[in-house]
């Protein structure tokens, strides 16, 4: 899985509420002022590239359906989170989290568990 760009990551969190739509549906989601219709355009084919989405003709527009969903994503994210700024330790990064963020226990079991199945599909 390739990891999105800021811009590609604002367009994947509408899609994924949406499921799917064409890009002046996205538009229409974004706060103002909203980004120019070619740039959500771009956007959207770039995605399309990476296999985020997939691109459905629709009469004489497109529309745009989510191929990868935001959970595995965050599963990709958070694995790559664990790898590249705690070299690989759950330890490391659950006493980050409980130290600096204050959360739980579930809240900690719950971002190891993910992160270690993300790991794994990797494997």
């Amino acid at each position: 899985m390739k990891e999105l760009t800021k811009a590609e990551e604002q367009v994947m969190q509408i899609l994924w509420e949406l499921k799917e739509a064409n890009v002046r549906e996205v538009v229409s989601n974004f706060p103002d002022p909203k980004p120019a219709y070619t740039t959500v355009a771009t956007v959207m084919n770039a995605l399309e590239k990476k296999g985020f989405v997939d691109k459905i003709p629709a009469g004489k527009s497109h529309l745009f359906a989510v191929k990868i969903s935001k959970e595995d994503y965050s599963g990709f994210k958070a694995g790559a989170l664990v790898k590249n700024y705690f070299n690989g330790s759950f330890s490391r990064m659950a006493s980050f989290f409980a130290k600096d963020n204050k959360l739980s226990i579930q809240e900690l079991e719950e971002m190891i568990k993910i992160a270690k199945a993300q790991i794994e599909k990797e494997k």
